[in-house]
């Protein structure tokens, strides 16, 4: 089993309108997700989660409620990918070799950019939690 955790990253719009969506770009793959990773030997989950936020989106963030884990088939054996929702706290994006771009969406938008089923599964399950 290989893990991996990640979050749907959020952040309030400026004056009340409404909440933005982190979609992150991988070029070795060509798509958008959430932000995610493989676990460090002897890494917790959690510490995961918000460690890949800050390194392919440079945002801090604080885990809000737990969403629901992801599981399917990967070169090595199978994943599972532990999912937080997540609200950023601060920081600031640079492109780097795993990401090469960075979008803050609204939640409509963002689910028309994501590339896998799963991955807009999960975004509303997070619009959800967060009552969007």
């Amino acid at each position: 089993m290989i893990r991996a955790a990640g979050c749907v990253l959020w952040r309030p719009v400026a004056g009340g309108g409404g909440v933005e969506v982190a979609l992150v770009h991988r070029p070795r793959y060509d798509d958008w997700s959430h932000p995610k990773g493989k676990l460090d030997p002897g890494e917790t989950a959690d510490a995961a989660a918000r460690r890949e936020v800050l390194e392919e989106t440079g945002m801090r963030c604080e885990l809000g409620p737990p969403l629901s884990t992801q599981r399917y088939p990967a070169p090595g054996g199978l994943k599972r990918v532990d999912y937080w929702l997540a609200r950023a706290t601060g920081g600031r994006f640079t492109p780097n070799s795993e990401v090469d771009a960075l979008r803050w969406l609204p939640a409509g938008e963002a689910a028309a950019r994501l590339t896998h089923l799963q991955d807009r599964l999960l975004l509303d399950e997070a619009r959800a939690a967060l009552g969007r």
